[in-house]
């Protein structure tokens, strides 16, 4: 019967794996926590214009308003119906942001949260983003509807109701997710809830979802759910176009699920690519005793046992393991270590492995005890009447009110745009000095060396491209006829001299054709 049903899952249409981004484009940003006002504006001013194809959004459905602690991020994973009302706008604002991307290329894939609704024990109220009733004790949710009936209470074996041992599949899948209640998805009623739901969606105009929990959900009762989809809105994309489907399946090995299960339905979060980069990238340790180089990465991908390329969707950080939980562990990279973030966010854009998506968090106060951060919950920086600040530009392009807009860094965004060059180039001419100093191109159009050790690089490199004057697009930019930064001639042999300082601010440097002179 589980044979049966793999072979189902792998036969199902493949449709759903295609990112659906505009021509020549590759990645996505995850403007985490973000107003829909503020994404509208951003896809205008900045993410259209530097080739960014995608944005996912954080969860736009009516959630529990959690008072204690006081509006913490991880709210927006407590559904209470599926009504588009949340902190980051409401409906019509959401329909406004998702028309005004569309219009400009850049596409939006919701954070879709199904697997379960709030958590047990909340009692009955309307405290709600959209104000709509519920009893968790009844397990009661009207503005659904969703009653006694429509959750896996009874199909749990574990004596709290709770996921109690990762190795059991049908725990794991049937028992509540940190006391979420769990809806029983192999009912039609609430396949069919949650369709309606997502395909409102879709009608609006996403590209497609991420799809939240995945690995607590039966892959048949989620297949069964993604064939009720429609095609994507033809005001935007082609007649017959699937949405996008990726899904977060924490596999790090050592556990009864693995991600493999889930390759026939879509994509999948690859949460080992950040947490083994982030290892490479800090000369940790790795898998059999020795210290981790760069020279190791040669054959990054698969051979470092991760998923397919064309079924992975990677990041260096997200914004769970980004606060230490989630997937990853201690190893994963994030903003507040910005030099080495860089380095490991450059090195994922220039690398073809993956479909890339770029993190983009918001700040907050960070207390450690006995090694873990206290204030891992905190929400997006808010007004005293708890509600989103706005996101602010700066006159330098960075952005104001806690913000911290990673995407907008000059050296991510600019490896966004290489990465866009690079796109279908092989990977060639690859160099290592047998430790942490590596480069490669990207067939004719690009070029990337890094220097992760603690001594000086001076050596001259075959690049691929033509002869020419480059700026460097890691220290500055090309603007008109001019480098911002270092400039890189490349001689007509293709060779190139680089010099990087261990002791350099962004020890990396990329070239690329639409930056010669």
């Amino acid at each position: 019967m589980e044979m049966l049903l793999i072979l189902a899952v792998i036969g199902v249409c493949t449709a759903q794996f295609s990112p659906n981004l505009g021509f020549g484009k590759t990645s996505i940003v995850h403007l985490f926590e973000w107003r829909w006002e503020d994404i509208a504006a951003e896809c205008e001013r900045y993410l259209a214009p530097n080739g960014f194809g995608g944005v996912q959004v954080s969860p736009p459905n009516e959630n529990k308003i959690i008072t204690n602690p006081s509006r913490p991020w991880w709210e927006r994973y407590q559904p209470i119906s599926y009504k588009i009302c949340s902190r980051s706008g409401d409906e019509q604002q959401f329909r406004d942001m998702v028309t005004r991307c569309n219009n400009v290329g850049v596409h939006i894939y919701v954070d879709a949260v199904i697997n379960h609704m709030c958590g047990e024990g909340l009692g009955k109220g309307n405290l709600s983003t959209c104000g709509s009733s519920y009893d968790t004790d009844e397990k009661s949710f009207p503005a659904v509807p969703y009653s006694y009936l429509d959750f896996n209470d009874k199909k749990c074996t574990t004596q709290s109701g709770n996921i109690e041992n990762y190795s059991d599949a049908h725990q794991v899948r049937d028992c509540r997710l940190v006391s979420l209640m769990d809806l029983a998805l192999e009912k039609e009623y609430v396949r069919g809830k949650i369709a309606d739901y997502l395909n409102e969606l879709i009608d609006i105009g996403v590209a497609g979802f991420r799809i939240d929990a995945a690995k607590h959900m039966w892959p048949g009762d989620l297949l069964a759910i993604i064939r009720k989809l429609n095609n994507l809105n033809t005001s935007w994309f082609p007649n017959g176009t699937r949405p996008l489907i990726f899904q977060e399946v924490i596999d790090l090995g050592g556990e009864g699920i693995s991600a493999s299960e889930y390759y026939g339905i879509g994509r999948i979060t690859e949460f080992k690519y950040g947490a083994k980069l982030g290892k490479v990238i800090r000369k940790w340790e790795g898998s059999y005793g020795s210290r981790e180089k760069m020279a190791y990465l040669k054959n990054w991908g698969e051979s470092w046992g991760l998923m397919p390329s064309d079924r992975a969707l990677v990041f260096v950080d997200n914004h769970d393991n980004q606060r230490g939980h989630g997937g990853g562990g201690s190893s994963i990279l994030t903003f507040w270590e910005s030099r080495l973030y860089k380095m490991a966010v450059g090195f994922m854009l220039a690398h073809p492995y993956g479909f890339t998506r770029v993190m983009s968090s918001f700040r907050w106060t960070r207390i450690f005890e006995n090694g873990k951060d206290k204030n891992d919950w905190v929400g997006p920086p808010s007004y005293l009447n708890e509600s989103t600040m706005a996101v602010t530009i700066n006159e330098d392009s960075t952005c104001g009110n806690g913000w911290v807009c990673e995407h907008r860094w000059r050296q991510i965004k600019n490896m966004v745009i290489f990465r866009n060059l690079a796109r279908d180039q092989p990977l060639l001419n690859w160099w290592d000095n047998g430790e942490n100093q590596v480069a490669f191109g990207r067939g004719s159009v690009g070029f990337i060396v890094f220097n992760n050790d603690d001594w000086s690089f001076h050596k001259s490199l075959q690049t691929g491209l033509p002869a020419g004057i480059y700026c460097d697009v890691i220290s500055g930019q090309k603007e008109g006829n001019t480098c911002t930064g270092e400039r890189i001639e490349v001689n007509g042999d293709g060779f190139a001299q680089f010099s990087i300082k261990s002791s350099d601010e962004d020890p990396f440097v990329a070239i690329h054709i639409n930056a010669k002179l």
